[in-house]
């Protein structure tokens, strides 16, 4: 299992030299990705600038844009940004789309919120169409710049539920799922309802499967920074239920992380990404040490195995 960093874009403190830094930083260490959110009513930096700004200063780990909520944008302007990322990362970029849950974010970009699955539907059809390099209506040029990737980057659905995950099951690559408490089970069921989903719309690929939880590493007291950071995040849940599901996120030091990321993957990830809930750049030295260390502990079960 690959395990990715996204940047602590929703956290307190993220300024002007944030992006860079870290970007840099987890392209140097031993992660797979950097990625991106999107949320507009709230304190983040913009999600398609910010993933270009990682693009230009990385060269090994792939760029992933975590996630597009497709129905709030015009379709051929999310082509063209998906394009200029894809060159920018030169063909390093994978995306996830989805139907987000922020009313006021739809709002905000007068965007209609009903019907937002079968938007999310037929926009993604619209999505593959051009990236493919069919113009945007008879007579026009194809929208560019073209992918470095033939017929662009995977595809996959922020989908939960089993309607969302059959639906998912026609059009997507893969599933990007998400666990505040990081809880192997709660992925696992998610891991296996896209197996099942994608058997059933006769898929004869198995889904590529992305988790991920909300984690504070590097800082003192890293489990009040932690809960602060849940229930402010989840604060259009409103502030009861925000506390509630704020006490399940656990990812506050390396022992609980390596226990996560194990579980992750007896649960059938392919990729974990870790979220960070501080800025400051001691997280990744610390989450580093989680991963080379789960990496030595495997390799040298190998080697064990090997020899046996």
């Amino acid at each position: 299992m690959k395990i990715g960093v996204a940047l602590p874009q929703m956290a307190p403190g993220y300024g002007p030299g944030t992006t860079i830094d870290w970007a840099r930083r987890i392209d140097a260490g031993p992660f797979s990705s950097v990625s991106v959110g999107e949320r507009v009513t709230f304190s983040n930096p913009e999600m398609v600038a910010t993933l270009g700004a990682c693009a230009a200063v990385t060269e090994r780990v792939r760029v992933l844009a975590n996630l597009f909520v497709l129905p709030q944008h015009p379709v051929p302007m999310v082509a063209q940004q998906i394009g200029t990322l894809d060159q920018l990362s030169n063909g390093r970029l994978e995306v996830a789309v989805g139907v987000g849950g922020r009313e006021h974010d739809y709002r905000a970009l007068g965007a209609d919120f009903n019907r937002r699955h079968q938007q999310l539907d037929d926009k993604v059809a619209e999505l593959k169409a051009l990236l493919a390099g069919e113009p945007p209506f008879e007579g026009a040029d194809p929208v560019g710049p073209p992918c470095v990737q033939p017929g662009g980057p995977i595809i996959l659905a922020g989908a939960m539920g089993p309607k969302a995950m059959r639906r998912a099951a026609r059009w997507a690559d893969g599933i990007s799922g998400f666990s505040v408490s990081g809880d192997a089970e709660e992925i696992a069921r998610a891991s296996e309802l896209a197996d099942r989903c994608w058997t059933e719309a006769g898929r004869t690929t198995a889904p590529r499967k992305v988790s991920g939880c909300f984690t504070a590493l590097g800082v003192t007291d890293a489990a009040a920074a932690l809960h602060s950071f849940t229930t402010r995040y989840l604060g259009f849940l409103g502030p009861e239920l925000a506390e509630v599901v704020a006490a399940s996120a656990r990812a506050s030091s390396p022992e609980v992380l390596a226990e996560i990321l194990d579980g992750a993957e007896r649960a059938g990830c392919d990729e974990f990404i870790l979220v960070p809930a501080v800025t400051d750049v001691n997280f990744l030295e610390v989450a580093a040490e989680v991963v080379d260390a789960r990496t030595a502990e495997i390799n040298g079960s190998r080697r064990l195995r090997g020899f046996l």
